[in-house]
């Protein structure tokens, strides 16, 4: 038994409104319960799952210098590669927290038109900045692009039943996603051969950003959590072939927190864990066009209620939780 919902998403891709309907009612009561959900039947072809596995982990098997060549530029431009001990997730939640235990490699939206002025960095900002790669393995590019074009592709599927599911037309989203700001990034929790620090995570307590994270999680040794609302720390078990799926912070503040951006972590192998302990989580972070208005939802709002939050960009709303994540770890 586990308190995160499983959910069959094959209607989303069928012609019968209303299975589609009862998927976006099992999304209503995963987000307003947990806010996390695993869905099966998504259509991602396995051959893009394993290409997007097997190119990570030859890029994270290289040695450290020649990953080091392809390192995140600056703070402000998420592409590229942080090693281990240069991030700590749990400074996003205002909570100061030993490093964590993982190495990652971040890319951005993957279709730019860079003729258009909309995706210029003089509008844009950081948000269609290129991505960078490394000259090993030769079709990494190919591989994650044609990862991210599918989880693209998922995720627009998800938020038509997320619509669906909060009353408001399959297409509501359409407009305020199709030039979204989504990044793609490969989390490597390398083999732990020594205790961690006290308190210290693979991945600290943190919620995510945007409207929603689709991740692909392996099986081994320490592995995803999330916080419930009885105040406990709760195992997310891996499913073959299934997507785990949470919302974030911008859904939660769309739904006026009807909906739940919760807690998760990934925890550090038990003590008396046997052989390899690594593990590799994919993660798509999914976020509206930086110029969507992020306000409260038509349909979230009861009768004499006012919105929790003032309305606020999705470009803005990123840039201020980095800002604040940056401002934490600075002390």
């Amino acid at each position: 038994m586990t308190v995160v919902p499983l959910i069959d998403i094959s209607a989303l891709r069928g012609d019968d409104d209303e299975a589609k309907n009862e998927v976006g009612r099992q999304f209503d009561h995963a987000g307003r319960e947990i806010g996390f959900m695993q869905i099966t039947n998504h259509g991602v072809p396995e051959k893009i799952i394993e290409a997007m596995y097997r190119t990570s982990d030859e890029f994270f098997a290289l040695p450290d210098e020649e990953k080091r060549r392809v390192v995140q530029p600056s703070k402000d431009a998420v592409r590229g590669y942080s090693s281990i001990g240069e991030q700590a997730l749990a400074y996003s939640d205002s909570e100061g927290a030993p490093r964590d235990l993982h190495e990652k490699f971040d890319i951005g939206p993957v279709d730019v038109d860079r003729s258009d002025p909309y995706f210029s960095p003089e509008r844009s900002g950081p948000h269609f900045l290129p991505n960078v790669w490394p000259e090993r393995p030769s079709d990494m590019e190919a591989a994650w692009t044609a990862y991210y074009r599918e989880m693209n592709t998922l995720a627009r599927l998800i938020m038509s039943g997320f619509a669906r599911g909060l009353g408001l037309p399959p297409d509501y989203f359409e407009s305020m996603i199709d030039r979204d700001i989504s990044m793609l990034r490969a989390i490597n929790y390398p083999h732990m051969d020594t205790p961690p620090l006290p308190g210290q995570m693979r991945a600290g307590a943190h919620t995510d950003y945007g409207s929603l994270t689709i991740v692909r999680q392996e099986e081994a040794p320490g592995g995803l959590e999330v916080f419930t609302q009885d105040g406990d720390w709760e195992p997310v078990p891996v499913i073959p072939g299934a997507f785990v799926v949470n919302i974030g912070d911008l859904m939660a503040q769309w739904t006026n927190d009807e909906w739940i951006s919760t807690r998760h972590r990934v925890r550090p192998p038990a003590p008396d864990a046997n052989g390899n302990t690594r593990r590799m989580s994919l993660v798509f972070f999914h976020q509206p066009n930086y110029d969507a208005m992020i306000e409260c939802l038509p349909t979230c709002l009861k009768e004499g209620a006012t919105p929790r939050y003032e309305p606020i960009s999705s470009g803005d709303h990123l840039t201020s939780k980095f800002a604040r994540t940056i401002e934490l770890a600075a002390g």
